[in-house]
């Protein structure tokens, strides 16, 4: 399988002083290191915080014409002393996920393209986004479904697509699906985006759409009745079989036990962000808060220039797992496991600038 990596420059430069030039039995033993050690493609992705004007590709952007200016270069072709608010609280997140990803982060690696199959590509606005699941990813998929035509004819609303349609797998395509060079480019050059939320609120939200909700029996019978078959001794055969009656305290427990994901990864319901996303290899130009969903969905589109083609739907607040509504659901798990559990979540709080919650009893 041919592999391609954008090695830095020293890389680079050493291979030039050599005239590229390599005798062939050195050649046989890296093939065969690489076909032994790997079947995916691995991309070498520099973070760095390239200038638009740096970053563009001689294919970029083709969805746009070439009077039209990309989103990357309307959100760095301002003058730092003319920044308003909103550019000023973006840049402090910028920043902000920067430092924290030096402080914690201790390893480098290359991605691959499993680390992208979250991020969805508009070619036609040069946007990468990566969803992250009850962080109002089902309205931002409706939103790029009606900017990149795959709504269907009619559709011009994002509400007037169906919650499952939205969430169907090849109406969107992923960074994943294309190729390393295609992967490198887009990387480099498009806007790249996510939108993130308080770690615990949006476990509860993921507990409560998943396992009290009773039409969620696939959920019931693929996690449920296995987290009743672990976590609770002398289970009735009923909830053996049907899995609809988990409770929080076994849901964490679930999570917080070692076996849990030797076994296989976490659901991307609760997966934490930073596992998904990888914000320590990619760099994110906007970091969209649940907490500010709104104002920061149309700082999105303003910079995509779509604000006049599509609105971000406005969301039901009635129902929004709130901070209060979380400290509920924990106040009758034990200080240990409130311990286990954050330090489970604990990279998402740091990246993000979560505080820890008041509610927990493990200070």
């Amino acid at each position: 399988m041919k592999t391609v990596m954008n090695e830095p420059k020293r890389f680079w430069s050493a291979l030039s002083s050599r005239g590229f030039k390599m005798r062939k039995p050195r050649v046989n033993r890296m093939v065969l290191a690489m076909c032994l050690g790997s079947f995916v493609i691995v991309i070498f992705y520099c973070q760095s915080n390239l200038k638009p004007g740096a970053a563009q590709g001689g294919d970029h952007g083709r969805g746009l014409s070439k009077s039209r200016r990309s989103p990357l270069q309307t959100l760095y072709d301002t003058d730092p002393m003319e920044l308003s608010p909103v550019q000023v609280k973006h840049q402090g997140r910028r920043e902000l996920l920067e430092e924290s990803c030096r402080s914690y982060t201790r390893k480098r690696r290359v991605l691959i393209p499993e680390d992208l199959k979250h991020v969805i590509v508009d070619d036609q606005h040069s946007l990468l986004y990566c969803y992250v699941p009850k962080v109002a990813c089902t309205n931002w998929k409706r939103v790029l479904m009606v900017l990149t035509g795959g709504a269907g004819p009619g559709r011009n609303e994002p509400l007037q697509i169906p919650a499952h349609e939205a969430h169907v797998p090849g109406n969107l395509r992923t960074l994943s699906e294309y190729s390393t060079p295609e992967i490198n480019q887009r990387l480099r050059s498009y806007l790249k985006f996510l939108f993130v939320r308080e770690p615990f609120e949006r476990l509860v939200s993921a507990y409560r759409n998943k396992f009290t909700r009773s039409y969620n029996t696939a959920f019931h019978k693929r996690y449920g009745t296995k987290i009743v078959r672990r976590q609770r001794p002398d289970a009735r055969p009923e909830a053996l079989e049907r899995g609809d009656d988990v409770s929080f305290g076994e849901f964490v427990r679930y999570l917080v036990d070692p076996a849990t994901q030797r076994e296989e990864p976490f659901n991307e319901h609760w997966e934490r962000v930073h596992s998904l996303c990888h914000p320590c290899l990619i760099h994110y130009d906007v970091v969209g808060k649940y907490e500010t969903l709104e104002d920061d969905a149309a700082y999105v589109l303003k910079l995509a220039g779509a604000e006049s083609e599509v609105r971000f739907p406005a969301s039901g607040k009635n129902t929004r797992t709130t901070g209060e509504l979380a400290a509920t659901y924990f106040k009758d798990i034990s200080p240990v496991y409130q311990r286990k559990l954050y330090n489970l979540y604990r990279m998402d709080f740091l990246l993000f600038n979560y505080s820890m919650p008041a509610y927990l009893r493990v200070r």
